[in-house]
């Protein structure tokens, strides 16, 4: 029976005679028609969408919400079974749910299902559906028709979904995420907070945000908590919290109001990130950019000091060669200037050679020459080569040993240009007329050497970077020393190399300094050592030879072929590789030396082509050059050259090698230092 007037429906009998109805039945069936009217007009306002059946399931009554839904007009329903009108299937596996309709109609009893239920409109679209049946029974008791409530669900699921998604989101962050009332007491904790913070969801929720608050921080959280109170955001606030057990945290702060519904502040969100390991990266880095500033300062420094003390032994150089022009026949004068031009150019051989010594250890390219040495000629060497410095200072020297020989497995040469260099760092430090002692003694498997002077002394906070790379003392311009600040970095490195150790003392600034070496010592033998052998000095006379000078540099070229013709040979001179190789084939001579870095055709080059030709194989050919590292004599090896010699060459080596050389062309190259 439908909820709409008879009276609608088409009649197919013919009109009979009215009879007479009686006044209650009358009055009843007013009262009926009025409570349809009223059913229909309650189903038609409500929010949820309701169909009626009959006893058979067939649809009897759509309301407005119901027609929305499922697209169905009540004109077109009516008496359509409901599987057509309300088709529903399961949203999880496609396959068609159980209607809660036709389930009220068997058992006569109200039917609510959640069966995750998507309703399917005539139109195709799909929309989830929460659904429910009531039977409308008859005075006996049996269902004559069924009510199907159902409403649609997408925005309730909607934000359920979004509720699960942020609920999942704030649970996995590794950020802490934590919600609290304006009182300050603590409502929700996730994961993440209970890693950062060390207490449990249990632990924390209900007690006040001042569990993690350090206490003197106290007014930091109150200001915090007013801010939000007015509304505020707090967007990375760095600031510092307490884990469980005391352990302070660096943290940055986002924290946003909480409102209600009607937009009162109810509370406050906030997430922490622990940013420790950022605030370490970035400590590193400032004091990274510190250091690099540091270096870039003391390189500054540097390169002012080195060109201070390359022009130092350039100014008697230069004046040496204007006395010389001035007086040439002044013997003595000219004698005089020679010896200190020679000084002066030893002066900055040495400079050189610390430098490039320095470099070596940096990059593990220096080799020791270890062999079993006596201690006393490690010793006697250094003060041999500083006393002359000690003299014209005026300054006395005691050097004590100890009362038994001595032995050490080291590089003679290298540590007494250890102690050397101790030797004259003390000198330059020291005033005219002081005090420097060099005492050695045994102690155990060791030997300490110590050398103290009387001189400016050391600062306290100087000692630690005594020994690093140019590390000067700061000291007023009159009493400079001069020096690079190289020649203790090169003493520490030599000491470790020959595994040992050097540390200074000083008792302040003014009291002077001590600088103490500590070195293995090899055990004693029975045995007598060899006699040390003992160089004869090279002939300086030299046998004629003739000899082919390669410099691109005319003044080097010209000044070393002056030399060697003084010396009885016969000289020719070329300025790039491709005039050297023409010349060796005109000039044939018995020696060539080579200059590596030249224009046209480099010194390697040029050595190959000539050793490609057949009156160039026998030649004797030596790289005369500035570049000196291990890898330049591999090269000038590699091209052929017969040894390697660094500028500014001493002739006793370039005569000894010349010797060598001849003497014997298929030993293997001699190279010199």
């Amino acid at each position: 029976m439908t909820l709409h007037e008879d009276e609608r429906r088409p009649h197919s009998v013919a009109p009979q005679k009215a009879t007479a109805i009686p006044r209650d039945r009358q009055q009843g069936e007013r009262e009926l028609a009025a409570e349809r009217e009223r059913l229909r007009i309650t189903l038609a306002s409500i929010g949820d969408a309701v169909i009626s059946t009959d006893a058979e399931g067939r649809v009897t009554y759509l309301n407005r919400v119901a027609e929305d839904l499922t697209g169905w007009t009540h004109s077109e329903s009516a008496g359509r079974p409901l599987s057509e009108v309300f088709r529903i299937i399961n949203e999880y596996t496609r396959q068609p749910a159980e209607n809660p309709a036709l389930r009220a109609l068997q058992e006569g009893k109200v039917v609510g299902l959640a069966n995750h239920t998507l309703l399917i409109a005539r139109d195709g679209t799909e929309r989830p559906i929460d659904d429910s049946a009531a039977p409308m029974l008859d005075e006996s008791g049996v269902p004559v028709g069924v009510v199907l409530v159902f409403r649609d669900v997408s925005e309730r699921q909607r934000a359920e979904e979004a509720q699960a998604r942020l609920a999942a989101i704030v649970e996995s962050s590794q950020d802490a995420i934590i919600s609290k009332t304006l009182d300050g007491v603590i409502r929700s904790w996730n994961t993440g907070a209970e890693r950062l913070l060390g207490y449990s969801a249990e632990e924390a929720i209900g007690r006040s945000i001042i569990l993690i608050v350090p206490p003197e921080l106290l007014d930091e959280e109150r200001d915090i908590l007013a801010r939000l109170g007015r509304g505020e955001r707090i967007e990375h606030y760095e600031t510092v919290r307490m884990a469980k057990g005391g352990r302070r945290i660096n943290i940055s702060l986002t924290i946003s109001p909480i409102r209600d519904k009607q937009g009162t502040i109810i509370g406050a969100s906030k997430i922490a990130r622990d940013v420790t390991e950022r605030k370490v990266a970035e400590e590193a880095l400032r004091s990274a950019m510190a250091a690099l500033k540091e270096a870039d300062r003391r390189k500054d420094e540097f390169l002012a000091l080195l060109a201070h003390e390359l022009r130092n032994p350039l100014a008697p150089l230069r004046n040496g060669l204007q006395v010389m022009r001035l007086a040439p026949d002044n013997a003595d004068l000219v004698a005089r200037s020679r010896d200190m031009m020679d000084r002066q150019l030893s002066h900055m051989v040495r400079l050189i050679d610390d430098l490039l010594d320095i470099s070596r250890i940096g990059t593990h390219k220096m080799e020791l020459r270890r062999s079993r040495v006596l201690l006393a000629d490690v010793i006697s060497s250094a003060v041999e080569t500083a006393r002359p410095g000690l003299e014209a200072a005026g300054q006395e020297m005691t050097v004590s040993m100890p009362p038994e020989p001595v032995y050490l497995d080291a590089d003679l040469t290298r540590m007494a240009q250890v102690l050397g260099n101790l030797l004259n760092n003390s000198a330059k430090y020291t005033e005219r007329g002081g005090n420097i002692w060099l005492t050695a003694e045994r102690e155990g498997d060791h030997v300490r050497v110590s050398v103290r002077d009387t001189g400016i002394g050391i600062p306290t906070s100087a000692l630690q970077t005594i020994f690093d790379l140019f590390s000067q003392v700061d000291r007023p311009i009159e009493r400079s020393a001069g020096g690079l600040g190289i020649g203790l970095a090169l003493v520490k490195g030599l000491v470790e190399m020959h595994g040992g150790t050097v540390e200074a003392t000083s008792p302040g600034q003014g009291q002077g300094s001590t600088f103490t070496v500590r070195l293995p010592v090899l055990k004693e033998r029975t045995e007598p050592l060899a006699a040390p052998l003992v160089e004869s000095p090279a002939d300086s006379s030299g046998s004629q030879r003739r000899i082919l000078v390669v410099d691109d540099n005319c003044d080097s070229a010209a000044s070393m072929a002056m030399m060697l013709e003084l010396l009885g040979n016969e000289v020719r001179t070329a300025h790039n590789g491709l005039e050297a190789v023409d010349l060796a084939e005109e000039f044939r001579p018995q020696v060539v030396l080579m200059d590596i870095g030249m224009p046209q055709l480099n010194g390697y080059e040029a050595t190959r082509r000539i050793r490609d030709q057949p009156w160039g194989r026998d030649m004797t050919i030596i790289a005369l050059t500035g570049w000196g590292q291990e890898t330049d004599r591999a090269l000038s090896k590699e091209a052929g050259c017969d040894g390697h010699l660094v500028k500014p060459v001493n002739l006793p080596d370039l005569e000894k090698l010349l010797d060598q050389v001849q003497e014997d062309r298929s030993s293997a190259p001699t190279v010199l230092p």
